[in-house]
């Protein structure tokens, strides 16, 4: 049986023998006893030793974070003996002030971003104003089929926790099966189109549905080069992760796509974990002390999990012997468990990027790995924790009874009796002397009464650093006797402003880039016809161009060829005092003459509606044919005339579309 050595060491691993038929890109021979396969594992293996030794620097702060959201502090000896006597008894406890920080900011980032179209695009010229429609329309689909939000809230999620939120973007293609109603028999196919010939169901394997797609990276498994700044990881020479995967998904990779290859080398009972995932066991995340499950998911021993180093390379194909160019071109590698290489291809993609976006909304624009706004407040927390921790600890302490007790005049055993409603009885000694010198209480000081009320500035402090205010929170804070509405409405437009920076930085650094590759992603691989709905936002125009009976658009491939730009959306969120202002605009440009006859109050009409939480008011838009009922009166002509001389009368030629001032008749 042949081996592989390891590059990081000395063990010898066990592959299956023999020569299996896979053809190996640019004419390599990558079987794994190969010289080949060893000099592009080696390098694969050295960049992530590389990133994994800077990255590791930030697990035991990360670790901590973990430690905090889930509340979780692990019991000391004593404590685990309290519970063990009395488990109603509290303990040192963590204080979710940060959980609930944590909560607050992620709930401004789902209502700045996650409105569906999630992404925006606009035609470059008047040309391709319907195809930009269609793109965008295409890759709403998208994002409700592969359910992007719950990818972008984890990456918004770890940005926040950890400094850095990560994801990758993809084409994925589902295959399975679809049923078909076909001629039945041979004959039968050959004269359905003249007769009526008997049919059959029949299961063909074919595409459900293909697009794009986010995984999430977790910041434990991330392999960036740590020569550029996290936001910029297009400008790296290379970037990967570490994918916790199994022998039977390889193998389903390997049937469905030809790039994956040496798979079925590896043996059966197999357990390849790389020595780069530090989550595993005692020393990896906080995430799973709480409930005892500290390996992460690592604790099977009867399946084959197989990490897989998934890393994009800018690299030189002739030095790497890939190839005769001499020019940087981007590569994809997969390697298994540290030994076994999985996958080498040239990446291809039209934009020519890295399909990997970093979010990193407090990033100081140099660090590999900037701190996050909780680690930030992690020593405000730990100060909180011990505050609560302490005085639970003394009130624990105080409620039990600390006596000076004269074993002389006192029946001992009757004392040390814990039920309630007790009998103490006297020694023969003592009988008819008094019972005041015989038990005595110690006084008792709470010298932790005040650590209640010190908590109060902790917190504080904490909604001062990180923005999330009582007021974003949704609590009402009593700042005096009576707080006036205008007191109110700029203390939380302050805390907004702060939250709409961070998140703008998220747009400019991570939406964006993730915009841009599902357009071009959409445009280059897209093979299937598609419908999508024409309700919604461009309904207008595509009722214009389509006419008014068409509910769903066939889109194809070739639709999508156009030029476009992103719309960036800016991170900020409508709140209800912004509605107010707008509906008093609103009146006022009804009112004014000169005004409404120069603004499109439809158009503010259907902004405030936006505003106030609407999410489609173009479905209360009546459909070409239908007409509204419109309660008409007669007039005399006197009295039109008066009331145009008045102003409160204008012909309905002056008003666009059906909308008239209040008044007009």
């Amino acid at each position: 049986m042949a081996t592989i050595l390891d590059p990081g060491g000395n063990q010898q691993t066990a592959f299956v023998e023999g020569d299996i038929s896979y053809k190996y890109p640019e004419g390599l021979d990558l079987k794994p006893d190969s010289q080949d396969h060893k000099d592009l594992l080696t390098k694969i293996y050295n960049r992530a030793r590389e990133s994994s030794n800077e990255m590791k620097k930030r697990h035991d702060s990360w670790k901590k974070i973990d430690h905090s959201l889930t509340a979780y502090v692990p019991l000391d000896d004593a404590e685990s003996i309290t519970k063990q006597k009395d488990s109603r008894k509290p303990v040192s406890i963590v204080v979710p002030y940060s959980y609930a920080t944590l909560e607050t900011l992620l709930t401004y980032f789902v209502s700045a971003f996650l409105d569906m179209p999630i992404f925006r695009y606009e035609g470059s010229s008047p040309a391709d104003l319907i195809g930009a429609i269609m793109l965008e329309k295409v890759i709403e689909h998208h994002s409700m089929y592969f359910k992007h939000a719950l990818n972008l809230h984890t990456q918004y999620r770890d940005s926040l926790a950890y400094g850095f939120g990560a994801v990758a973007t993809g084409w994925d293609k589902k295959w399975g099966f679809k049923t078909e109603i076909q001629p039945d028999g041979f004959f039968s196919q050959i004269f359905s189109k003249f007769i009526n010939t008997g049919q059959k169901r029949v299961n063909v394997e074919t595409i459900l549905y293909e697009g794009n797609t986010l995984r999430n990276i977790d910041p434990y498994l991330y392999l960036p080069d740590p020569n550029v700044p996290t936001h910029e990881v297009q400008r790296g020479e290379f970037v990967g992760w570490i994918e916790p995967l199994n022998k039977m998904r390889l193998l389903e990779m390997e049937r469905e796509d030809d790039s994956i290859f040496n798979v079925k080398y590896i043996t059966t009972n197999y357990q390849g974990y790389s020595q780069f995932n530090l989550t595993r066991g005692s020393s990896g995340t906080g995430r799973y002390d709480r409930d005892g499950s500290a390996t992460g998911g690592y604790a099977t021993t009867t399946t084959t999990p197989i990490d897989v180093i998934w890393m994009y390379v800018n690299l030189i194909p002739k030095e790497w012997k890939l190839g005769t160019k001499e020019y940087p071109e981007k590569w994809l590698f997969g390697l298994a468990a540290d030994k076994y290489v999985i996958c080498a291809k040239k990446l291809g993609l039209n934009h020519d990027m890295y399909p990997v976006s970093v979010s990193a909304p407090d990033f100081d624009g140099y660090s590999t790995s900037p701190i996050s706004r909780l680690e930030m407040l992690y020593g405000l927390q730990e100060t909180l924790d011990w505050l609560f921790s302490s005085h639970i600890t003394n009130v624990r302490k105080a409620i039990n009874d600390m006596l000076i007790v004269d074993p002389s005049l006192i029946n001992i055993a009757d004392l040390e009796d814990p039920k309630p409603g007790k009998l103490i009885r006297m020694r023969r000694t003592a009988w008819g002397k008094g019972v005041e010198n015989a038990v005595k209480q110690l006084p008792v000081t709470d010298i932790t009464k005040q650590h209640i009320s010190d908590a109060g500035y902790i917190v504080d402090l904490i909604q001062r650093v990180s923005a999330a205010t009582d007021a974003v929170s949704g609590v009402i804070r009593k700042t005096s006797e009576r707080v006036t509405a205008q007191e109110s409405k700029s203390t939380q437009a302050s805390a907004l402003s702060r939250l709409a920076k961070a998140a703008k930085i998220t747009s400019l650094q991570s939406m964006f880039d993730i915009g841009l590759m599902f357009a071009s992603q959409c445009q280059q691989l897209m093979t299937n016809d598609m419908y999508v709905k024409t309700t919604g936002t461009w309904q207008e125009l595509l009722i214009k161009e389509y006419g008014p009976d068409v509910s769903r658009l066939k889109v194809s491939p070739n639709d999508l060829v156009i030029s476009y730009d992103l719309i960036i959306k800016d991170g900020s969120v409508q709140t209800s005092e912004q509605s107010d202002n707008w509906v008093q605009l609103f009146q006022i440009i009804c009112q004014q003459p000169a005004l409404f006859q120069n603004f499109d109050v439809v158009r503010i009409f259907k902004h405030i509606a936006r505003v106030m939480g609407a999410k489609d008011i173009n479905e209360f838009i009546l459909q070409h044919g239908q007409v509204p009922q419109i309660n008409a009166q007669v007039q005399p002509q006197a009295k039109i005339d008066k009331g145009v001389q008045a102003g409160n009368l204008v012909p309905t030629g002056q008003l666009p579309g059906m909308l008239s001032q209040g008044g007009g008749q």
